[in-house]
C-alpha cells in the first residue's frame, strides 16, 4: 500500500507545466514550435481552430453527452491545436511501465479465475475481491486464448508537480478513446502541416491495423480465415462514434446483439446470404449485458449463450469478462504488489498514493482533510460518483462521509494532484489548462504501446476534471522519435 503522508508543509503547489520550464522559456523540445507560432502570430491560430472545427463537423467527429433526462446530446469532439510533444526518452520509461504492468495485471487475472494463489499468499485481502462487482464467479475456471484477459487497456497517466509520471487508473473492460487519438492525429496533419516538418513524430494511425492482428491471433479456427466483428450496444451509446469507426478502419462487421446467435456453442452473424460463423467478438458492451443466459437475465443487448460458446473454446471475446476486477479502483492500490508477486520487479511507472476506507486509519485521516482529498466510488467512472475536495461544500462533504460509511469497499481516497498544465488556444489567447495522457495497449502475440495516445484537457480554466462528459477536450499526442 502506498499511502501520502499528507505532509506538504506550507508550500503553494505549482502544477509541472509540460510547455515551458520557467518564466515563459519553453523546454527544449517545444522551441521549435514556439518560434513558429511567434514568426505566423495568433491571428494564424484563429483561422486554424475554425478550420479544425470544420473539419470535425464535417467528418463527423462526434461525441454524446447524456443528462439528467437521459437524452443524449451529441457534441462536436472538442480539439485544441497547439500538440502535446513527448520526448523519446520520457516515451521510453511510459511504454516500458504500461508493458509491465499490463502483464502483470493479465497473470493476476489468471491467477484470480483459477488457482488464487495471490490470495492464498494474503498479498491481496480475500473480501477485497469477493465484495467487488466486477469478480465475476461465472467464469471461474475459464481460460481464454493465450491466458490474456485484457487485450485492449488504456491506461491513464497524470505528471505530478515534479513532473513524474503517475499512474492514475486502469481501464480493462471496454476503454475508449482511441478514435479520437487518431481523429486528432488527422486534424492536425491536415489544418497545421507547417508543424510536422519541424519534428520527427511517431505514427499512431496504424493502431486499426495492430488491432486487428491482434484479434484474428485469437481466432479458434487460425488467424488467416478468423472472422472479427465489433460488438456495439446500439446507436444511442455515448462511444457509438468510435464503435463506426473501429469496425470500418479494420474492416469487419459491426453488430448489435440482435444481429448475432449462438447455436450449438457457435456464435454466427445473420447476413442476407445465411449465417456467418464469427470468430472473435470486441464488445463494446458491459459484462452485465454480454450474455442474458449467465449475468443480467433482462438484457437486450448481448447474446444468450455466447459465454458457453467462450467457454468452449468456439469463440474469443474481447477482452475477457471478468477483466474488471482488475481495473476496481479499490484493487489498484495493490497493483504495486502484484507487479512484485507475479513479475519479481519493482513497478516502473508508480501509482496516485491511495487510501482505502475499509482501513478505520485511512479512513479518519481523509475525513480530517476532506478539502485536499478526491474521493472516488469504485465502480464509477467518467468524472462520477466523485468528490473533488478543493471545490466541494461542506454540505457535500458531509453527504460522502455518510456514504462512505454506509459502504467503505465502494470508495477509495487519494489526495489532490495538481496535474499537469499545457498552453492551450482558447478564444484567442494561448492559456494554460490542466490535462493527462491515456496511451492504449494491446496484448495479442506481444505486448505493443501505440506511441501516443489521448491527451484529454480540462477546458474551464482552473478545473482538474479532464473527461469530455464534464467539459473536456484534447491535444493531439507527439511522441518524438529518436
Amino acid at each position: 500500500m502506498n499511502n501520502y503522508n499528507g505532509s506538504s508543509g506550507n508550500k503553494p503547489r505549482i502544477s509541472f507545466h509540460e510547455f515551458y520550464a520557467d518564466d515563459f522559456t519553453p523546454r527544449e523540445h517545444y522551441k521549435p514550435l514556439w518560434d513558429h507560432i511567434r514568426a505566423t502570430g495568433q491571428n494564424s491560430l484563429e483561422v486554424k481552430a475554425h478550420e479544425s472545427q470544420l473539419a470535425l463537423q464535417t467528418e463527423g467527429v462526434t461525441f454524446t453527452v447524456y443528462g439528467e433526462s437521459d437524452e443524449g446530446i451529441e457534441r462536436i469532439w472538442p480539439f485544441d491545436l497547439i500538440p502535446r510533444i513527448i520526448t523519446a526518452m520520457e516515451w521510453e520509461k511510459i511504454e516500458s511501465g504500461l508493458k509491465q504492468r499490463v502483464r502483470a495485471l493479465n497473470l493476476f487475472l489468471n491467477d484470480l479465475y483459477t488457482e488464487q494463489k495471490i490470495i492464498k499468499d494474503g498479498v491481496i485481502p480475500p473480501e477485497l475481491i469477493y465484495q467487488g462487482k466486477d469478480f465475476r464467479r461465472e467464469i471461474m475456471g475459464i481460460t481464454p486464448p493465450g491466458g490474456i484477459y485484457t487485450h485492449i487497456s488504456g491506461i491513464d497517466l497524470i505528471r505530478a508537480e515534479d513532473g513524474e509520471y503517475l499512474i492514475l487508473e486502469d481501464n480493462l473492460r471496454t476503454p475508449s478513446g482511441v478514435s479520437y487519438m487518431i481523429e486528432n492525429r488527422v486534424i492536425e496533419r491536415r489544418i497545421m502541416p507547417e508543424f510536422f516538418d519541424k519534428y520527427r513524430v511517431r505514427r499512431v494511425d496504424h493502431y486499426p491495423a495492430l488491432l486487428l492482428d491482434a484479434l484474428r491471433s485469437l481466432s479458434p479456427r487460425g488467424k488467416d480465415t478468423a472472422e472479427v466483428v465489433v460488438l456495439t450496444p446500439g446507436v444511442y451509446n455515448s462511444a457509438y462514434f468510435e464503435h463506426t469507426f473501429l469496425a470500418k478502419e479494420m474492416g469487419v462487421e459491426l453488430a448489435e446483439g440482435r444481429d448475432l446467435v449462438t447455436i450449438n456453442d457457435i456464435v454466427y452473424l445473420k447476413t442476407t446470404t445465411g449465417l456467418q460463423r464469427v470468430d472473435v467478438i470486441y464488445r463494446r458492451i458491459d459484462d452485465d449485458f454480454l450474455d442474458p443466459l449467465i449475468f443480467r437475465s433482462d438484457s437486450t443487448l448481448g447474446i444468450a449463450g455466447v459465454i458457453n460458446a467462450w467457454r468452449a473454446g468456439n469463440v474469443a471475446l474481447v477482452n475477457a469478462p471478468g477483466s474488471g476486477i482488475a481495473d476496481d479502483k479499490a484493487v489498484y492500490p495493490y497493483v504495486p504488489d502484484i507487479i512484485r508477486y507475479y513479475l519479481g520487479q519493482q513497478p516502473i511507472l508508480k501509482n496516485v498514493p491511495t487510501y482505502q476506507m475499509t482501513n478505520q486509519q485511512d479512513r479518519e485521516f481523509v475525513f480530517d482533510n476532506m478539502e485536499g482529498m478526491v474521493i472516488k466510488a469504485v465502480s464509477e467512472s467518467g468524472g462520477y460518483g466523485m468528490l473533488m475536495g478543493p471545490s466541494s461544500t461542506p454540505q457535500l462533504r458531509r453527504e460522502f462521509v455518510d456514504k462512505v460509511l454506509e459502504n467503505p469497499r465502494n470508495y477509495i481516497a487519494q489526495p489532490v494532484v495538481y496535474l499537469s498544465r499545457h498552453i492551450c488556444y482558447m478564444d484567442g489567447e494561448l492559456e494554460a489548462r490542466h490535462l493527462d495522457l491515456r496511451p492504449f495497449v494491446i496484448y495479442g502475440e506481444d505486448i505493443q504501446v501505440v506511441p501516443g495516445g489521448l491527451t484529454r484537457v480540462a477546458l474551464r480554466k482552473g478545473s482538474l476534471v479532464v473527461n469530455s462528459s464534464q467539459g473536456g477536450g484534447s491535444k493531439d499526442t507527439w511522441v518524438l522519435s529518436e
